[in-house]
């Protein structure tokens, strides 16, 4: 007696092939007892640009420079930042309407707006709504004293709060 092993080894394979295309098609459409692929998270709602409560021309100056990441080490921060009024950081204004800073890991400075928010934050950023993983949120400024955290949690860990002291003007 002769038998074919291989024309039944060729019709497993098809019948299994066949199965494999029928049960991934029937997988998308939730049939055969699947569970339909879920939708994608609806995404959240962009939050409208307000004008800022600050003005850039407010930020526009030299500036003493430094950071904490205890509140308790502000005090202390700003003397610090006082005394680097002999390097300033210099804020200028930008062409449209800006201000130049740096964005964090950023070597060279460019022009960013300043943001407001329906929350009655303030962010200074690049274009983009407020909030935005590269803006800096304004967490006080009195005229004098200006402190900055970072949105992006990574930027804010290793920047922590930034204190700006603004510096007396040259004479």
């Amino acid at each position: 007696m002769v038998r074919s092993d291989g024309g039944r080894a060729a019709l497993n394979l098809g019948a299994a092939a066949a199965l494999a295309v029928f049960l991934g098609g029937c997988g998308s459409f939730g049939s055969v007892g699947l569970s339909p692929q879920p939708a994608p998270p609806p995404q959240p709602p962009v939050e409208p640009e307000l004008p800022a409560s600050i003005r850039a021309e407010e930020l526009v100056g030299r500036w003493g420079l430094a950071s904490y990441q205890n509140p308790n080490d502000r005090a202390r921060t700003e003397a610090a930042a006082k005394s680097q009024c002999r390097n300033p950081y210099v804020i200028s204004a930008g062409g449209n309407g800006g201000v130049i800073m740096h964005l964090a890991d950023e070597a060279t400075p460019q022009e960013l707006r300043l943001k407001g928010s329906q929350s009655g934050k303030n962010y200074i950023g690049p274009e983009g709504p407020p909030g935005g993983p590269k803006d800096r949120e304004i967490v006080s400024f009195d005229g004098r004293v200006l402190v900055t955290r970072f949105i992006d949690p990574d930027a804010a860990t290793r920047y922590g709060n930034m204190v700006y002291i603004r510096c007396a003007p040259k004479r």
